[in-house]
């Protein structure tokens, strides 16, 4: 119902609860979210997509849930904030939206603390608000006991007819730490897994899942728009495939697996390498460095000096490189943090800072104003932004902030995309459902630098 409810608690349950039972289900998660769906991907045993209304166009997103769905027993998605929230008034990218466009029925999440029949006036104004919605059920939150939980109950269902199909008391033990950022990554902890199964129990004690089940068989899936079948753009054969690094453990893992999937079906072959534990970068043809949190791990990207100082070299022999938000943070000269200032690669010569509220958060629209390897000028590209993270110091050059900024705050003073040689860091992130051209980009850039790079 609202941001902090716990929605992704009661997801991530359900999720591990029935497959518990034996089913198979897909997990998405509405919005632009990287841990949250790490968090249901890890609860479903299969990757979490993410369908985002102001990202993605509404035929991609009923193509996406459709393939993700075809040999699934269940489909859960994780909206974000309250089911009516977005960017405008017109409420076009919110969690209700979305609903409608794939047909699906809404389980409200509801906080319970230090609230009884009030409640009833709120589930009934929220199902009221868009009849279009269709609210197929409510499930309880910190809950102080049975008395409370009998009053709710018996107000909710007896006000507005929306069943309630479970009640979580107020745990005594949170097994999900939060950060600056939500959840803390699951790749992060070695607990994760039994943490999965401590919110699963309390899935199948306290929420009716024999009601959820029976509510999901009631969706109405939307009719999907038929679209020719084509090659992707760059697409290549097998004995012609460049190799494209990634970048991932716990210091760089905000990857759609949408953009990874991407970049495969454009042509690419993929290698996964770590800074924190490998000493030197694998063979590639290009690099994609996500985001993630460099700054816990400062010191261990510093002390890798042979890594840091072996990308320097290729970037300035010309290795493509697009690189966002945490990747964008690595490829500076340093990082500069309360206890002490890091060393980082040096690609970009830029300072970073880390602060304690955020410095930039939400949708970003850019158009793109200068040459770069990867975006046409006179794109506009969708995104999104959230760093806590800005630039202390830039010794570069105005042609070389590629991105001017619509929406967003950017790397600094309206601009955005770090352009220098074949590297292209932004703190916008982008989906490649979103930015189709991105992938078959990036995979051209890496097979021009396959054919002239030095031996």
């Amino acid at each position: 119902m609202r941001g902090g409810a716990g929605k992704t608690i009661f997801s991530v349950g359900i999720v591990a609860a029935l497959r518990n039972l034996g089913r198979f289900v897909a997990p998405f998660k509405k919005g632009p979210d990287y841990i949250d769906a790490g968090w249901l991907a890890l609860a479903a045993g299969r990757p979490c997509y993410n369908l985002d209304t102001f990202l993605i166009d509404r035929d991609t997103i009923l193509g996406s849930y459709h393939a993700r769905t075809q040999n699934a027993d269940f489909a859960v998605i994780e909206g974000n904030r309250g089911l009516y929230d977005c960017i405008n008034t017109e409420g076009k990218t919110s969690t209700a939206e979305l609903a409608k466009l794939l047909g699906l029925p809404v389980i409200l999440c509801i906080d319970a603390t230090k609230t009884t029949r009030t409640m009833a006036a709120v589930v009934g104004g929220i199902a009221a608000f868009d009849p279009d919605v269709r609210i197929g059920g409510v499930v309880l939150n910190r809950v102080a006991g049975k008395r409370h939980r009998s009053i709710l109950t018996r107000s909710i269902e007896a006000y507005t007819g929306i069943p309630v199909l479970g009640a979580v008391p107020k745990l005594k033990e949170q097994r999900f730490p939060e950060r600056h950022m939500g959840l803390v990554p699951t790749p992060e902890h070695s607990w994760a897994k039994p943490s999965i199964d401590a919110i699963r129990s309390v899935a199948e004690k306290h929420l009716d899942l024999e009601r959820i089940q029976r509510l999901a068989a009631t969706a109405k899936p939307a009719k999907v728009i038929a679209r020719a079948e084509t090659a992707p753009a760059g697409a290549t054969s097998v004995s012609d495939k460049s190799t494209i690094g990634i970048l991932r453990d716990a210091a760089f893992q905000f990857y759609y697996p949408e953009n990874l999937e991407a970049l495969v079906a454009a042509g690419a072959r993929l290698v996964f390498a770590s800074p924190l534990t490998d000493r030197h970068l694998p063979p590639v043809d290009a690099l994609y460095i996500g985001g993630g949190f460099p700054e816990t791990h400062a010191l261990e990207l510093q002390d890798n000096a042979t890594f840091r100082n072996e990308l320097k070299a290729l970037a300035d022999n010309g290795l493509p490189i697009y690189a966002e938000c945490g990747g964008l943070m690595y490829l500076g000269e340093r990082l500069i943090l309360p206890e002490r200032t890091y060393e980082m690669t040096g690609v970009l010569p830029a300072v970073f800072g880390f602060s304690k509220r955020p410095q930039g958060h939400g949708y970003t629209i850019v158009r793109v104003e200068k040459e770069n390897p990867f975006f046409s000028t006179g794109t506009t590209l969708l995104g999104h932004e959230f760093h806590y993270s800005s630039v202390k110091d830039w010794k570069g050059k105005e042609k070389n902030l590629t991105f001017s900024m619509e929406r967003g705050t950017g790397f600094l003073n309206g601009k955005d995309g770090v352009c220098i040689n074949n590297v292209l860091a932004t703190y916008t992130h982008i989906h490649a459902l979103g930015t189709p051209a991105w992938a078959p980009a990036l995979v051209r850039a890496a097979q021009r630098y396959r054919r002239t790079a030095p031996d």
